[in-house]
């Protein structure tokens, strides 16, 4: 693990050429620090390179998790697929599906993952604001608490979109404990003074908007000349996008060629309210084509590693 940003460099070394486009990165996701992974591969390769994929999962044991290259099996590979020239165009995007409740705060005072004071305020008594409940009423706060994640933000990045769902650059976390005597909240990240910060809850809804717009976002991106309408869904998934490809005249047809799909493994069909249905949602939107995917341990994009998100890679060409 203490290797992690020395690893990051090795393989974006190996990728470095004039014509790179985009890459995939794949690890496994017990003996690596995510975060520092992604920074050594961007220190090499610089932002502008998309940049996806995820950690391997084992549903949270964190005990051991496997990636796959050719014949080798390894429970401690990391690897990266280089995607070079212009034959494929490359699009990404990332969502959450979680609604955010209570105003958008600002970390004033913490130490490492310790939250000490939000807004000049006690952390807890921030918390326990915004949940609507007292420290003095435990049967009714733990629920709340067991369900309450926090999405982070750097100080320039934007927190919150609209309708209270998180911006793209948002990362939800865990709270891992609190400690009522001294008002602090503990969260799975470490934090810095000026990160801006909401706390936020499962919401099935948003989940199957949050991934229609994002299907809707990339199809916009990568094939600006299709005539797009919103179509009902069949099998109680929500309506999706579909598009009519009508290129113009002369224009050089393209189409999907593929996507891949990494969601965190603490999402699924409780996240969406039914079985199988983030599968469906993408194949509605989408159309018939190759989707590959996997429940990960930590899912990468936009040079960060998100918790709790869902990350769709769409391949097009000619």
């Amino acid at each position: 693990m203490a290797d992690s940003t020395a690893a990051g460099r090795r393989l974006a070394e190996q990728l470095q050429a004039p014509d790179l486009k985009a890459v995939i990165l794949l690890s496994q996701g017990v003996a690596v620090n995510g975060s520092d992974l992604i920074a050594g591969v961007v220190e090499v390769l610089g932002r502008d390179i998309p940049l996806t994929g995820g950690l391997a999962g084992d549903y949270g044991a964190f005990t051991q998790t496997w990636t796959l290259l050719d014949e080798t099996v390894s429970d401690q590979m990391m690897l990266a697929i280089g995607f070079y020239g212009d034959a494929i165009e490359f699009a990404h995007g990332s969502f959450g599906g979680w609604q955010s409740f209570g105003p958008a705060r600002r970390a004033t005072r913490v130490k490492g993952n310790v939250l000490f004071e939000l807004d000049g305020e006690p952390a807890l008594r921030c918390l326990l604001c915004d949940l609507d409940a007292t420290a003095d009423a435990p049967r009714t706060l733990l629920p709340k608490l067991r369900s309450t994640l926090v999405g982070l933000s750097e100080e320039t990045e934007a927190l919150l979109g609209r309708g209270a769902m998180f911006g793209a650059d948002t990362r939800v976390r865990h709270l891992v404990g609190v400690d009522p005597a001294q008002e602090v909240v503990a969260v799975a990240d470490h934090v810095r003074v000026g990160m801006r910060l909401a706390f936020c809850h499962r919401d099935v809804q948003a989940a199957r908007r949050d991934l229609v717009r994002i299907c809707s976002e990339i199809r916009d991106e990568l094939s600006p000349d299709l005539d797009r309408t919103v179509v009902p869904a069949h099998d109680g998934v929500d309506g999706a996008l579909h598009a009519a490809e009508r290129p113009p005249a002369g224009a050089e047809s393209r189409h999907i060629l593929g996507a891949l799909y990494v969601s965190c493994a603490g999402r699924g069909g409780p996240h969406f309210g039914a079985p199988s249905a983030e599968a469906q949602i993408l194949r509605h939107a989408l159309g018939d084509v190759p989707l590959a995917g996997f429940f990960a341990g930590g899912e990468i994009a936009r040079h960060h590693l998100y918790g709790y998100t869902g990350v769709l890679t769409v391949f097009v060409g000619g």
